[in-house]
């Protein structure tokens, strides 16, 4: 099953006011639509993505297109740009698709995770905050209370089966004001998640200020992680922590090359850049991973994080076992990993400790890990 988004960034913007369309003005120092874009593209269950831009501005968007990236014009309304973008996209039906407002700059790695696993048990999926404020209906000079108990504002992106959104729209009407709504006419269900006011459209003069106070603390200051593994002894006569191999009466069982060390602080990155973990970057499950080198693990880790807009300051590891003796092969394990990383050593930290004959570790059982990590938004994000 393949799963696809759309970003709807076809329509003039104008009621956002400034010189060009609202997904094309500066959010921090990049195209809001981007901001979007980004967030699709280091999602690993994101197979394509479908850039819906206006004809006029084609060549505004010729440089984001890409093996995962394609373009389609935007129509004359907004359903039209959707029909064009699932044109594009060329799925089968039982595929999923996304379809994403590129005014709501703030899409998480997570709302997208969500919404997939929404979508497991409905037609449709959606991201949806409840109304807290007072609601008011006004005719005339008289006001009248609207029950809001049973109110949501619904956000994109929204999530469907391929077959399902592209009947739904061609059988509805010629214009609709989400895509939910032809999903609604047809009778089908929608799993609601919880949204966000990072998933905020950007609409009238002073949106993009505000939206760019909103998401500025998640670029603002450091961001710390942590991760931990545990591996088992197996059969074998050498183990790999770091990057470096040690002599040993046994190794470490693992779908990969079972660094411990180095899959901890895969995911204490992972983790301070809001990504998730390895195991959903890299599922034990598949097979290419058989035998595979970490590094491959740390890289991919450290690029996720640098396309979010951070960088890597600092990291510390902690090794926990019996044996072997890993005093003796640290400095090598640093100059790796710092050489993988990209940074000077002396940001590297490798510790190691036994937990004094307690527990599985202290049993001569296996290995266990644990890393921090510390990012900082890079200079052309901050």
């Amino acid at each position: 099953m393949m799963a696809g988004a759309i970003i709807v960034a076809g329509g003039a913007g104008v009621r956002a006011g400034g010189e060009r369309p609202k997904q094309l003005q500066k959010l921090g120092d990049l195209p809001v639509f981007t901001w979007s874009l980004r967030a699709l593209l280091r999602h690993t269950q994101i197979d394509r993505v479908v850039l819906v831009r206006p004809l006029q501005d084609a060549h505004l968007y010729q440089d984001y297109i890409s093996e995962k990236v394609i373009v389609a014009d935007g129509g004359a309304t907004r359903t039209q740009s959707v029909k064009n973008g699932l044109a594009a996209l060329k799925f089968s039906d039982a595929d999923i698709v996304l379809i994403h407002d590129a005014a709501r700059p703030g899409l998480s790695h997570g709302i997208v995770s969500e919404l997939l696993e929404a979508l497991n048990t409905a037609d449709a999926s959606a991201p949806a905050l409840k109304v807290s404020d007072a609601l008011k209906r006004q005719v005339g000079p008289k006001l009248t209370t609207v029950n809001r108990d049973e109110l949501y504002r619904v956000q994109t992106p929204q999530a469907f089966r391929y077959g399902q959104i592209c009947a739904a729209l061609a059988d509805g009407k010629a214009s609709y004001v989400d895509d939910l709504e032809a999903i609604e006419a047809c009778g089908g269900s929608v799993n609601l998640i919880s949204g966000s006011e990072h998933l905020a459209k950007i609409t009238y003069p002073g949106d993009l200020q505000r939206m760019a106070q909103i998401l500025s603390p998640r670029q603002a200051g450091p961001r710390v992680g942590s991760g931990y593994d545990v591996h088992a002894f197996a059969v074998g006569d050498q183990i790999t922590l770091c990057g470096v191999s040690i002599a040993h009466t046994q190794a470490l069982a693992g779908h990969s090359d079972a660094d411990v060390a180095w899959h901890a602080l895969t995911d204490a990155i992972l983790g301070a850049a809001a990504l998730g973990d390895i195991g959903d970057h890299f599922p034990p499950s598949d097979p290419q991973w058989q035998g595979a080198d970490s590094a491959l693990f740390l890289r991919h880790a450290l690029e996720l994080a640098n396309q979010a807009g951070f960088a890597l300051q600092t990291c510390d590891i902690t090794i926990i076992c019996e044996t072997p003796k890993v005093k003796p092969h640290r400095e090598a394990m640093r100059a790796r990993t710092a050489d993988i990383l990209s940074v000077d050593i002396s940001a590297v930290s490798i510790k190691a400790t036994t937990t004094e004959g307690l527990g599985f570790t202290g049993r001569g059982e296996g290995i266990a890990a644990q890393a921090i990590a510390v990012l900082s938004p890079c200079a052309s994000h901050a």
